[in-house]
């Protein structure tokens, strides 16, 4: 038997989605909760004195008022720009040109990739961010690069070689054949394999011709098990560029539909400026829609309504975007997301944001059945806040009527400082 370990602290339970049902129905917090670790799963979770009594041998580790959270899932993300992240002043074309395409073409260099897809985990886990669905570049080996990184830490990562094949510089180019043959030969060798999962990757229909968007969906319906990621509707400059690329198309999302690249398993980042039309369509298929509120800021795209959204049933998640947002924390980005609701009068609770940064991107990733919530059988990947992590935090929290206002200013004030450790599949991986 594996050596038990015993977490105790405040700890988070989801018992459904509080974007459908009202928040105080679906997410507790017990004050004297305990995490029984067994390997690299959760065994059981509940109260710390009968955790105790039950299991007399297990190793104990005592968080005091510390909050033991499921680690935090970013479902959008580029690895390969954590180097330029915080690049100053464009907007998302002339960003892309200036910023994004010179520092891609770099990872050419394997041991280039290498270097970043580790210094990227090391961030993200000292941020609390367990899994993340991540684009690399045109090189197979940048994709190769995480997968590895991430196998050797024992953690689940999603990732695909990005394909591209126009409105790009000639060295960040493949061919509608080669981004099918790569990401296939990707797809057969990582994904499913440990806590790998492989992710079709056209980066945007700009950038893809229809041929690739067509080999791209013949490849999902191959294996329609794996995911697919892009960008939908981030800007409007965007949106009109793409109606003059794709005149048959009736909106940015068919330009994905009419290629076979709309579907559940489908993730779709930013999707600010959605029609009518097109919202309905990502709620009959369940397509994911991926918030991405620092980066929608930083690069100027807009304010995303999520509730609109969540009305209609479209399945939410949540992301850092990096390095087209400005930070890897996700407890900032659950700040620019509640700032974002306020632009549209929906103002987000604390217990919805992390739901939303945990179970609700985990979902979006079809991976709620083995992470983004403390429950038996779970991975043992974990982020421990400490809500008093600095003066101005503490301060605030001292006045809080209830947990969820102590939780809020952590929210909306706490920075990698808050994250007092991060579990990756059982093993303490910053403390």
């Amino acid at each position: 038997m594996d050596t038990q370990t015993l977490l105790t602290g405040q700890t988070v339970t989801f018992a459904g989605d509080p974007f459908t049902s009202p928040w105080q129905d679906c997410v507790a917090v017990n004050a004297a909760g305990a995490v029984l670790i067994e390997g690299a799963r959760i065994a059981a979770v509940g109260d710390a004195a009968t955790l105790r009594a039950a299991h007399p041998q297990a190793r104990i580790i005592s968080y005091g008022d510390d909050m033991i959270c499921p680690g935090f899932v970013d479902a959008h993300a580029h690895y390969p720009q954590t180097a330029m992240i915080a690049s100053w002043g464009k907007r998302l074309i002339d960003w892309l040109e200036t910023y994004t395409f010179p520092e891609e073409a770099q990872f050419s260099d394997p041991a280039y990739a290498a270097q970043i897809a580790a210094r990227y985990l090391d961030l993200t886990a000292a941020n609390g961010t367990t899994t993340m669905a991540s684009f690399a570049t045109i090189h197979p080996h940048s994709a190769e690069a995480l997968f590895a990184a991430a196998a050797a830490r024992g953690q689940a990562v999603v990732t695909g070689k990005t394909c591209m094949d126009r409105n790009a510089p000639d060295s960040l180019r493949d061919t509608a054949q080669s981004g099918y043959d790569d990401s296939k030969a990707l797809l057969e060798q990582w994904h499913g394999k440990g806590r790998a999962r492989y992710a079709i990757t056209p980066r945007f229909s700009p950038t893809s011709t229809p041929d690739q968007l067509s080999a791209m969906g013949a490849l999902w319906a191959e294996y329609p098990d794996c995911l697919m990621q892009t960008h939908l509707s981030e800007q409007p400059d965007e949106v009109a560029w793409v109606a003059e690329l794709f005149p048959q198309a009736r909106d940015y999302l068919d330009t994905y539909e009419m290629h076979g690249l709309l579907g559940e398993r489908g993730l779709y980042g930013h999707a600010i400026h959605l029609t009518a039309r097109e919202i309905d369509r990502l709620a009959e298929v369940q397509g994911r829609v991926i918030h991405c509120p620092t980066s929608n800021a930083f690069i100027g795209s807009g304010a995303l309504d999520l509730m609109r959204l969540a009305r209609r049933g479209v399945p939410l998640g949540l992301a850092t975007d990096t390095g087209g947002g400005s930070s890897f924390s996700m407890l900032r980005t659950m700040a620019a997301a509640y700032e974002a609701g306020q632009h549209h009068g929906n103002p987000l609770h604390a217990a919805q944001l992390l739901w939303l940064a945990t179970q609700g991107s985990a979902r979006s990733l079809h991976l709620d059945h083995e992470i983004g919530s403390l429950a038996a059988g779970r991975y043992a990947d974990l982020a421990v806040l400490d809500l008093r992590s600095t003066a101005a935090i503490e301060q605030r929290a001292n006045r809080a009527e209830d947990v969820w206002e102590d939780v809020f200013a952590t929210i909306m004030m706490g920075d990698d400082r808050a994250l007092r450790a991060t579990w990756i599949a059982g093993v303490c991986v910053t403390s």
